[in-house]
């Protein structure tokens, strides 16, 4: 009996922790506009049904990759380049949606009187996102 309480709370917990993951990453694509946005860099308002597309199975994709451990691997190496190019342009219409966001950090720090503080409340923010990355790289992936 205690065994069945035991993988019943595991499946809520494993359950749960989906749950909030999957409504931060919406959330994260909603409060940064991220496929609309792009929709208008680009011009074609009429594809972005193709962007949302692409993003849904990606997510799908990794999503049972991760679930089922299966490995790809790719001996080609311009294969491998353009994956990782792909990558890097996801990670880095994120980093430009976070910029967008972050031109509200002035006018909080001048709502709360941390103007002076502003250079290291940012610095801090940087330091942060680097040790807490390295930590990731050297800790939890060895």
């Amino acid at each position: 009996m205690i065994e069945f309480l035991q993988i019943g709370f595991i499946m809520f917990l494993a359950l749960s922790g989906g749950v909030v993951v999957g409504t931060s990453f919406v959330a994260l694509l909603v409060i940064f506009d991220l496929i609309p946005r792009l929709a208008q860099l680009t011009n074609s308002y009429h594809l972005s049904y193709l962007f949302e597309a692409a993003l849904i199975s990606g997510a799908l994709y990794f999503t049972v990759t991760d679930f089922l451990n299966i490995q790809l691997n790719l001996p080609l190496p311009p294969l491998t380049s353009f994956i990782g190019l792909l990558d890097g342009m996801f990670v880095g219409m994120l980093a430009a949606a976070l910029t967008e966001v972050m031109n509200v950090l002035p006018i909080i720090a001048k709502r709360l009187s941390l103007s002076r503080a502003m250079v290291a409340l940012v610095m801090a923010m940087v330091i942060g996102k680097t040790v807490g990355s390295f930590f990731d790289w050297l800790v939890f992936q060895w």
